[in-house]
């Protein structure tokens, strides 16, 4: 069997910025001002060309690696023939002057354990995808890095001298690193950071413990929701699929792709996995995302966004970079914008429901609701018979696919129950055509034969997104259509161990080679559905198996080796873990701890 590959990195994260920390204690990826900016320290695409920001002690070592209980706040301890030491990452994230205090500033702060451990601090920031370095200029107590019309500051209580000369020194006390975005740090370094790390600890601790996280695998769905969390951009109410680009789904496979954009799909299952566990302020700031874009004069959605709500991402490659462990292209830009989706209408309007029907929301705070509804149900009227990409955004391929035809049904429901809420007849009516519409497009992509649901409309393939079909209570789960549909797609597309192939029929890029990891969460979705909960329990517990050392969940899992692919750490992944727990939870009867 060939090595198992596993991501070596934990994240950090404040709802401004992203940042991947190494277990070799470098800051291995890095995009500032924004999630979708230029890297400033890459290394996870290049090695030479990336930049490096690390603190190694001298030789050997080993490396363990955990977040601080309940947080974003990462550990890093290093342990070498001198000593050992602990590095502390973490981006500040607390209340301040009564909003939230999230600047483009992250903290390292080095203490030693034991010994009397000797480090080198290396710190090379780049630009423009690295194809630049940046020049150091050195300040009283700080370094300024300049190029590419970037400004970083690193204030710290190291020598500078030992940082300038890359020479290492002997750690007796703590030391601190703050670096900072377009801003100089005016305040004391080793207060500050101190006060800094207090608060941010504080404020994770507190919205965990505001959360409703039921008693089934915990420790798991407390740092699913951890992760899903910084991937909001709070600026502008946007949540990404994924901070990363071009992470190869597998080797070879060409499969790269930038995920550092605002998905309509995937932010409504991140939304429903944050509602389940209690959480609102994040479906309001992206109502307001939303807004924006409902409101420009598109006759329909695109699959995504940019962060600020861009509705052009270019796609092109960058020949300079290696890639990661050289595997090419890579993608700046995401050519799926120009898609045809037409299952983003329905999540869209199914993010928006609680807005309407949850009483802890005044309905009437939403003063343009009217406007909003009838331009997100005038485009399911012009798209419902149309020919799509659907959810796996085929770049050559278009069918009128079951998937997006369910989503148009779920979305006429959920604008069937606003439009009640609001008061409103003519809305209740078009709803009520739209869902009889869908429905027999569902119909259509029914095989008597093989009593399954297939992918699309005259179409033999099967597809793990019609668990769905089951999950969204379009077949009664309790009857034998829908556990005769579960059979048959479990028969062909489960593995032994549980993981679930998208499909496996050939595409744009020839067949897929590795699992899709969601996919194997819903399979535990709809098993415990149709009421086959210890089958649920039994594959969730294999599927977990799959996370790096700090729970952290892949794209795509190699069902052969075992080996994370894809994008890192990917929402879809964690939202899908998320979901499945709370649906085993329910059927347990166990939606709170015991």
């Amino acid at each position: 069997m060939a090595e198992k590959h596993l991501y070596q990195t934990g994240i950090i994260g404040n709802c401004a910025f992203i940042a991947h920390v190494n277990k070799n204690t470098d800051i291995s990826w890095l995009c500032w001002p924004r999630f979708d900016s230029p890297f400033v320290f890459g290394s996870l695409l290049d090695e030479k060309k990336g930049g490096e920001f690390s603190i190694l002690p001298q030789g050997k070592f080993t490396s363990h690696q955990y977040y601080i209980e309940n947080t974003n706040v990462l550990r890093t301890e290093i342990t070498a023939e001198d000593g050992k030491y602990r590095i502390t990452d973490f981006a500040p994230r607390f209340h301040l002057y009564d909003r939230y205090f999230k600047p483009l500033m992250f903290i390292r702060k080095i203490e030693p354990l034991a010994g009397n451990p000797r480090i080198t601090i290396k710190c090379e920031p780049v630009c423009d995808y690295g194809k630049g370095k940046m020049k150091s200029s050195r300040g009283s107590n700080h370094i300024d890095y300049q190029g590419c019309d970037e400004n970083i500051r690193l204030s710290t209580n190291v020598s500078l001298t030992y940082i300038f000369d890359e020479k290492a020194f002997v750690l007796n006390e703590a030391k601190y690193l703050i670096m900072t975005y377009g801003q100089n740090l005016e305040a004391p370094v080793v207060s500050t950071a101190e006060n800094f790390l207090r608060e941010t600890i504080a404020y994770w601790r507190l919205w965990i413990k505001h959360s409703s996280i039921a008693g089934f695998y915990q420790p798991f769905v407390i740092r699913s929701a951890l992760v899903l969390k910084i991937h909001q951009y709070e600026d502008t109410g946007a949540i990404i699929a994924a901070s990363t680009t071009s992470l190869p789904e597998s080797p070879g496979s060409t499969r790269n792709w930038d995920y550092r954009y605002c998905w309509l799909r995937d932010s409504h299952y991140v939304l429903t996995s944050l509602n389940h566990i209690g959480h609102f302020e994040e479906m309001e700031k992206y109502f307001n995302y939303l807004s924006d874009i409902s409101h420009a004069e598109d006759t329909r959605y695109q699959p995504l966004y940019g962060i600020a709500g861009e509705r052009e991402i270019t796609e092109h490659t960058l020949s300079h970079l290696e890639g990661y462990k050289g595997e090419q292209p890579i993608r700046i830009g995401n050519q799926a914008y120009e898609h045809i989706q037409n299952d983003i209408y329905g999540q869209v309007l199914i993010s928006m429901l609680p807005l309407y029907t949850d009483h802890r929301f005044v309905f009437s705070e939403r003063s343009d609701s009217v406007r909003w509804i009838e331009s997100v149900l005038s485009k399911i009227e012009r798209t419902i018979d149309e020919k799509d990409a659907g959810i796996w955004e085929f770049r050559n391929i278009a069918n009128v696919h079951c998937y997006s035809n369910l989503f148009q049904w779920a979305g006429a429901q959920a604008a069937l129950k606003m439009a009640k809420t609001i008061g409103n007849q003519d809305f209740e009516r078009r709803a009520e055509i739209l869902i009889d519409k869908a429905a027999a497009h569902i119909e259509a992509c029914y095989d008597p034969e093989r009593k399954v649901y297939t992918n699309a409309v005259g179409s033999p393939h099967l597809d793990a997104s019609t668990l769905q079909l089951i999950m969204m209570n379009y077949l009664d789960p309790a009857s034998d259509r829908a556990k005769d549909h579960l059979i048959a797609l479990e028969k062909e597309l489960k593995t032994e161990d549980g993981l679930f192939y998208r499909y496996l029929h050939a595409d744009d890029f020839g067949k897929p080679k590795t699992t899709f990891l969601i996919c194997a969460f819903w399979y535990v979705e709809a098993l415990a559905c149709v009421g086959r909960t210890d089958e649920a329990i039994k594959e969730f517990e294999n599927i977990i198996k799959y996370c790096n050392h700090l729970l952290l969940f892949s794209e795509d899992v190699d069902a052969k080796t075992g080996s994370q692919w894809g994008n890192f750490p990917q929402a879809y992944s964690h939202v899908g873990l998320m979901n499945a727990a709370y649906r085993i939870a329910i059927k347990l009867d166990r939606p709170i701890f015991l």
